[in-house]
């Protein structure tokens, strides 16, 4: 996400500020500390898959805006979305699939493990945003469709 994080960290902010909230406000409503909040806004620390979500429900915002896969938001976000780690797990194995990928291939693109590949597919461990943004940008997908936040409007894989 390196090109990308200025984006992300003033899109958290700008997003929060539009609100009128502050880092502290914001940090009660994803329950967690001022100082972890500050972090991810500051660029110090990648904010988690889940807080994300969180957070782009309390905005209204998309995750594709939020994290810059788009320039403009389209649309807000009136529906208030739970993540589920199989859902996620099931997509990323489609697109895997629909590219004709195994599964050592795709770790190697993301620069981790088989293993770690198998547990997000299974659902058993929910994908890291920057594994998450990495496979939507490498395979040029909206990140909301990816993590289930909005029905998919097209295919995951090559036509």
């Amino acid at each position: 996400m390196t090109n990308t994080n200025h984006v992300l960290f003033q899109r958290l902010k700008d997003a929060r500020e539009d609100l009128d909230l502050t880092q502290q406000e914001m940090a009660k409503l994803l329950r967690i500390s001022q100082s972890n909040y500050s972090r991810w806004e500051n660029g110090k620390e990648l904010i988690p898959l889940q807080k994300l979500n969180d957070f782009c429900n309390i905005t209204t915002h998309s995750m594709d805006y939020i994290t810059g896969l788009i320039s403009f938001e389209k649309a807000t976000f009136k529906k208030k979305y739970v993540l589920d780690s199989k859902v996620i797990g099931r997509n990323l194995r489609k697109i895997r699939l629909g590219h004709h990928l195994f599964q050592h291939q795709l770790a190697k693109l993301l620069n981790t493990t088989q293993s770690t590949i198998s547990a997000y597919e299974n659902g058993e461990t929910l994908i890291l945003t920057a594994f998450a943004y990495q496979v939507t940008k490498y395979f040029h997908l909206s990140l909301d469709e990816f993590c289930g936040r909005m029905e998919s409007l097209k295919e995951f894989t090559h036509s």
